[in-house]
């Protein structure tokens, strides 16, 4: 913490704050991905792989 600098808590955020937060594709633009890319395969792949371990361990606590 530095002298000087103002915290804010409970602050609501401001439209353009929002969009900042909310990316490019919550104002409708487009986003160029290659799909073709061996980086994009590489990152789908790790999504995919997080997701199904997710999904598994939700499994597993929602039987017990």
């Amino acid at each position: 913490f530095v002298a000087g600098d103002a915290v804010t808590y409970n602050k609501t955020p401001s439209n353009s704050e929002i969009e900042k937060a909310q990316g490019p594709s919550a104002k409708g633009e487009e986003i160029d991905i290659d799909l073709t890319a061996p980086e994009t395969e590489k990152a789908a792949l790790a999504i995919q792989g997080q997701f199904r371990r997710f999904q598994r361990k939700k499994k597993a606590n929602g039987a017990s």
